[in-house]
Order: C-alpha cells, then sequence, then structure tokens
C-alpha cells in the first residue's frame, strides 16, 4: 500500500478488534475495511493484555497502530507493577499513544477514586514519554477536565466525543483533538453532537468507529455489530453536516491521525 493510497482513503482512529464480536473474524475485518476504502486504523487498549495482543496484531499488519493503555472500567483490576509493564509496552513499534483512560461515572465498574489514580498515572506517563492520551469520558467530564488540567494535558484525543458545544470548546481550548464516531448519525441522541460539530475546526476532527459498538443508525439494512468497513457512512453524515466533500475530509483525517499519532514514526510496512 502507497502513502497516496492511504492519504487518499480512510483512517479509522478507533477500533477495539479483539472485542468478543470479533472473535476469529480480525482478518476478514481487515479485508472488508480494505475494500470499503479504509486504508489503515488504531486498535484500542483496554489494558496491558489487550494492549499486547494489539501491539503483536499490528507488527505483522502494515498501517494498523495502537494504543495502550487502562479503561476506567478494568482499573481495579491493574497488577502491582501494571504501570512498569505499560510503560515497557510504550516502546514498543507501532505503540502510538496511552488509553484508552479516563473516567467513567456512569457504570463505576471501578471505585472512582481508584479510577482516578489510575487515570492520573497515565497522564504523568503521557507527559514522561511525550505520547498522547487516549481518553474516555463519560458523565465524569467536570473531574476529567479539571485533572487535564491540573496535568496540563494538551497532547490527545477525546475519544468518542458525544458532548456539547461547552464541552467541545473546552476540550479544544485545551489542545485536544475529537473523535467523531457513529453517534452523529443517530437521530435519538445525537442532536447535540450534531451541533456542536458545526463548531469543530477540520484540523481537530478525528474519525472513528468505536467498532463494534455504536453502528451507524443510518446504515440500512441494519448490521449486527459496527466495524471499520463502515466508517464512510459516518463520514457521509460529517460531510453532510459541515458541507464539504469526502475526498476533503478524508485527507484531513488522515492528516490529524499523522500528527496527533506521529505515524510516519511508526511506519510498520
Amino acid at each position: 500500500m502507497t502513502d497516496a493510497k492511504l492519504k487518499s482513503g480512510w483512517f479509522d482512529c478507533g477500533v477495539n478488534l479483539f472485542s468478543p464480536q470479533f472473535r476469529g473474524q480480525q482478518q476478514h475485518l481487515i479485508a472488508r475495511a480494505q475494500q470499503a476504502g479504509v486504508s489503515g486504523m488504531l486498535l484500542i487498549g483496554s489494558d496491558i493484555n489487550e494492549s499486547l495482543r494489539n501491539q503483536q496484531f499490528c507488527s505483522s499488519h502494515p498501517y494498523c497502530y495502537t494504543t495502550a493503555g487502562v479503561h476506567p472500567h478494568q482499573a481495579a483490576q491493574v497488577e502491582n507493577d501494571w504501570l512498569t509493564k505499560l510503560s515497557q509496552l510504550l516502546q514498543l513499534d507501532n505503540v502510538v499513544a496511552i488509553g484508552e483512560c479516563g473516567l467513567d461515572f456512569n457504570r463505576d465498574f471501578s471505585p472512582r477514586p481508584i479510577q482516578q489514580q489510575v487515570f492520573a498515572s497515565q497522564l504523568q506517563l503521557s507527559k514522561q514519554q511525550q505520547k498522547p492520551v487516549y481518553l474516555h469520558q463519560r458523565d465524569a467530564f467536570s473531574t476529567q477536565f479539571a485533572m487535564l488540567q491540573e496535568q496540563q494535558i494538551s497532547h490527545g484525543v477525546a475519544h468518542c466525543f458525544t458532548g456539547d458545544i461547552a464541552e467541545l470548546t473546552a476540550y479544544l481550548d485545551l489542545g485536544l483533538y475529537i473523535g467523531i464516531t457513529g453517534w452523529v448519525c443517530d437521530e435519538r441522541r445525537g442532536q447535540s453532537l450534531q451541533q456542536a460539530l458545526a463548531h469543530l475546526p477540520l484540523d481537530r476532527l478525528l474519525l472513528e468507529t468505536d467498532a463494534p459498538y455504536l453502528l451507524p443508525r443510518t446504515l440500512k439494512p441494519r448490521p449486527k455489530f459496527n466495524e471499520p468497513a463502515y466508517l464512510p457512512a459516518i463520514a457521509e453524515q460529517i460531510c453532510r453536516i459541515k458541507n464539504i466533500s469526502s475526498q476533503q475530509l478524508a485527507s484531513n483525517n488522515y492528516h490529524n491521525a499523522q500528527q496527533l499519532f506521529n505515524l510516519a514514526e511508526h511506519r510498520n510496512d
């Protein structure tokens, strides 16, 4: 695959490739994504083991990259040496960001103080290793934003952003990129995001499926799970709202991903 093809295609900035829904389907998913014009993707690590598995997959799949980190749902399950292992993971090829990390006060699968402790450690590590953070946040905006300010975080992405204009502006003022998913295609829940999208500069926008989750509701007939091949459906909705061409959006998305995640340094082809 040439650079020209990658730049002219779509780059999915968020895929949970080893979710149970995709068991044994990884190669098929990659093939279908490429057929749909999705030339590259970023895998999401939710714990140390998944991050390592992602990295091993990426080492043999050109234009695939991964994050490495601990999701707030997993915060209470970390081992004593988790931070050392994460630091080592971040030195490996194709590992381009710390996360998915953050706070989730909606489900509270981990106690909130532990979530905050594990999150703070990852923010500090991101500063030490100069890696962008890949941020999760649900029903915890005020606390998370305060922690980002305290740690002076300005390099990262608000993954799966579903907030309003005020939250968007706050993240942009920090210097973050904004990840847009199929939530923007939801006529029931996506109205605030659609309104905020009009205020999102193209040079801060990243496209992500968050597959297998957040299937775009504009897809007919509706598949069972979301996958990277459906990224163009999200792009179509964004292009309509922002009145831009798909070529312009694809080019901007790839450039933004390259800038934030320093993809040129992590080429694995």
